[in-house]
Formats: structure tokens, C-alpha cells, sequence
């Protein structure tokens, strides 16, 4: 029988499935509410391309925000994509955007800065009621994500 301890330390592999780089809007700074600093980013359309699913981002998603006090950026997307077949794909796609308080300040005023330079990453769930695409339901995924004044993108990878 295989040692748990062995299991559980054991890294996992990733597979990349695919990438969107998404167009979006500017920053819509709702300031300090009831559930922290407020800010929401409507996305605007963008593409998908890689081996598991090909196709484009819908407009009329978003990325709403909480920045809390130390900077770090909580970041929930939501949004549409059309595979290449005409099937739709429900996204979430959850994650955290860490950087200095220098990096957070060029980014803020636009500036595009080396991408090693801050932490992004996410932790999306899709939904489809097309039975090709069934196995982004099942799976779990990882993405490695950038921003840059007027797009994020993002590599999505499967966890195996």
C-alpha cells in the first residue's frame, strides 16, 4: 500500500489546455463598501485558443474586485465563452493578484510592467450543457495569469 505521506507531498502535474486573452474596459472604482474597496472591470470580448477548447469570449462579463488593505487583489470573474462549435461555457474564475506597492502604482497608472513582477493566479470552474465539452466540468484547473493596460490573459492548465 502506498505511504499517505508520500501521496500527499507528491506535486502535481499540469497539462496546458488552453488561453483567452480577454479586452477590458476601464476600472470602475466603487471605493470602499461594505464588503471592502470595490472596484469592477467589465470585460469586452477576447478569444480562446489551445487544445481543449477553441472559440471566443462573449462581451458582457466581469471581473469584480475587493482590494484589501494591503493591496492584494481578490479578483471574481465572470463570463461567457462560444466554443468553435457554437457551444457556451459558464466561467468563474477566482483568484488573487499580489504585487509590491510600486508595481500596484505603475499598473494603476497604466504602465505595463515585467510579468514575473506580481503573483496572479486563478482557480476557474466551467459550466456547459454541451456533452463534447462535459470534461471541463470534471476537471481541475489552474490558471497563470497577466495583465496589461487594456487585457488579461490567462493559461489555463489541467491538473492531473
Amino acid at each position: 500500500m502506498q505511504d499517505i505521506d508520500t501521496f500527499i507531498a507528491t506535486a502535481p502535474r499540469t497539462r496546458f489546455a488552453f488561453a483567452i486573452k480577454a479586452k477590458v474596459g476601464p476600472i470602475q472604482d466603487l471605493g470602499q463598501t461594505a464588503r471592502g474597496h470595490r472596484r469592477i472591470i467589465d470585460i469586452l470580448g477576447g478569444e480562446v485558443a489551445g487544445p481543449m477548447l477553441e472559440g471566443e469570449i462573449l462581451p458582457g462579463g466581469a471581473d469584480w474586485q475587493i482590494v484589501r488593505p494591503d493591496g492584494t487583489i481578490e479578483v471574481v470573474a465572470r463570463y461567457t465563452i462560444r466554443a468553435r462549435s457554437g457551444a457556451l461555457v459558464y466561467v468563474q474564475n477566482e483568484g488573487l493578484r499580489v504585487a509590491s506597492p510600486d508595481i500596484l502604482a505603475r499598473m494603476s497608472q497604466g504602465e505595463l510592467v515585467p510579468f514575473d513582477s506580481y503573483h496572479f493566479r486563478t482557480a476557474p470552474r466551467f459550466e456547459t450543457a454541451d456533452a463534447a465539452l462535459k470534461g471541463l466540468e470534471r476537471a481541475t484547473f489552474v490558471g497563470v495569469a497577466a495583465r496589461t493596460p487594456d487585457r488579461v490573459a490567462i493559461g489555463f492548465h489541467e491538473v492531473l
